[in-house]
């Protein structure tokens, strides 16, 4: 083996992940190298997931003039052919510049990116098939396996079918459509169905589940879904198994209920799963669970000396944010980096749909289970004089707190900033902070974070007066001092 072949870490995968594990341990002085099976570095949240999906959210609000048409009473209407034009063109153009990006971070790290499939050997050998032929082997003391997922694809449903798409194809869209089955009332199901819905789509969400995305506070679950009905998309959840065909007519969705769908286009966005087919898991000594997700501890070790795993690979919560945090804790403890020693134990959640869902820390279902005597604290953007301005009153900022000491437990959010706003409210949870803080804290005005203050404000009058947690009242006045 020539020396060019030596490294102390070889990480198999550039997405999240991959890229700042390896950056971590080189800005360490180790000399590290990655291997890519993609032309392009970035993994699934920069090519086909993350970053293209977001871009298509905010270019098709900004091209229909979506969140305007409330407030002034009208919209872009654009030929459907140019408006789709416009969306393919903005997602390339922010993949390519994330994309440079990430090249840019590993080049300036002096991490060596290696294009090929990477397969364990064993004894800290990673083999590697290069694209034109042939196999390089690199040899390490450490390994880290961060090779993403991509789209589950459920038994029955035929993906080699045009018009029947996953989470990654439906980016690939070459024709507009003018009506759409999404299954899935997941994170990824909500996000394309409210799209498409602010695009004119006729837009049906089929889910098996009782509500949509069931981590959320149940409260911003059921406000969720009427936000998306209000933009004309039909909702169905609890609707059981869809049976997804062909026949002579086109597609056919034939629901448990007896009703068949009609749609142009189906998406079925059933979650996704993990990249490990062909790495010689099992010959290298990787033990893998029931879903054939990689097992490691807390340390992000797997049962194989000298190998780690981070990232989608080993489960949930399968989120970027996350994942880049367990890249850099594998990293660290890898090495006896001084520097990450455990990854965030409570990081936010965030749902980039019409509008906005975030969450972090306890719901309301949570703090039941847990036995808390809990209270709530409730701002709606309705009386919001920022989001008054913007035309974006849809939504509201909900705090879980302890009614002894007011500690807050968590915090939840629907509205247009919500993924942006749940970070201040992360913050005083993890710091375990009470609502006290929203009302001694002064916020610009006028600003949507004011609407913690007036939360907080709720959960006072709410405290003092022993009003219920389960009131009706979507636009409740808050105490004001």
């Amino acid at each position: 083996m020539e020396d060019g072949d030596r490294f102390e870490m070889v990480v198999i995968g550039a997405g999240p992940a991959g890229e700042k594990a390896a950056a971590q341990a080189a800005y360490f002085g180790h000399r590290v190298a990655i291997v890519e099976r993609e032309a392009a570095p970035g993994g699934a949240p920069v090519q086909s997931a993350g970053v293209p999906t977001k871009t298509l959210r905010e270019t098709a609000l900004y091209v229909t003039g979506f969140r305007q048409r409330d407030v002034y009473g009208v919209g872009l209407q654009l030929d459907p052919f140019e408006a789709l034009q416009h969306l393919r063109q903005r997602s390339n153009q922010v993949v390519r510049t994330m994309t440079s990006v990430v090249s840019a971070n590993i080049e300036r790290h002096g991490i060596a990116l290696i294009r090929g499939t990477a397969r364990l050997e064993g004894g800290g050998t990673v083999a590697v098939t290069l694209p034109g032929g042939g196999t390089r082997r690199l040899r390490a003391d450490v390994v880290l396996i961060a090779t993403g997922s991509r789209p589950a694809h459920p038994p029955g449903v035929s993906f080699e079918d045009p018009d029947i798409l996953d989470s990654e194809t439906i980016l690939r869209i070459d024709r507009p459509f003018a009506s759409l089955v999404v299954i899935g009332g997941g994170a990824v199901g909500c996000e394309y169905a409210s799209i498409f819905g602010a695009l004119g789509v006729d837009v049906t969400l089929v889910d098996r589940a009782a509500r949509l995305l069931p981590f959320l506070d149940g409260e911003l679950s059921d406000l969720t879904a009427e936000a998306f009905r209000g933009m004309g998309i039909r909702v169905l959840p609890g609707a059981g198994r869809a049976v997804v065909e062909r026949d002579p007519e086109g597609l056919r969705v034939a629901l448990e209920s007896g009703e068949v769908l009609r749609p142009e286009k189906v998406l079925a966005a059933a979650g996704r799963v993990g990249n490990t087919e062909g790495l010689g898991l099992k010959e290298a000594g990787v033990e893998t669970d029931a879903r054939g997700r990689v097992v490691v501890d807390s340390n992000f070790r797997t049962t194989a000396a000298g190998i780690y795993a981070a990232g989608d690979v080993i489960g949930p919560p399968a989120l970027a944010s996350v994942s880049m945090e367990q890249g850099r804790v594998a990293a660290c403890h890898a090495f006896g980096i001084p520097f990450k020693g455990a990854v965030d134990t409570l990081p936010p959640f965030g749902v980039y749909a019409v509008p906005e869902v975030a969450m972090v820390g306890l719901t309301e279902e949570a703090a039941r289970a847990d036995e808390i005597d809990y209270e709530v604290g409730k701002a709606w953007f309705a009386r919001n004089t920022r989001a008054l301005i913007a035309g974006s009153t849809e939504g509201l900022v909900k705090l879980v707190f302890r009614r002894d000491d007011k500690r807050l437990l968590g915090v939840h959010i629907l509205g247009a900033s919500a993924a942006e706003m749940i970070h201040l409210g992360q913050a005083v949870v993890h710091f375990g902070g009470t609502i006290d803080y929203f009302i001694d804290a002064t916020f610009n005005v006028p600003t949507e974070s004011e609407a913690y203050k007036y939360a907080a404000y709720d959960g006072l009058q709410r405290l003092g007066t022993g009003v219920v947690t389960n009131g009706s009242d979507p636009h409740p006045r808050p105490l004001s001092l």
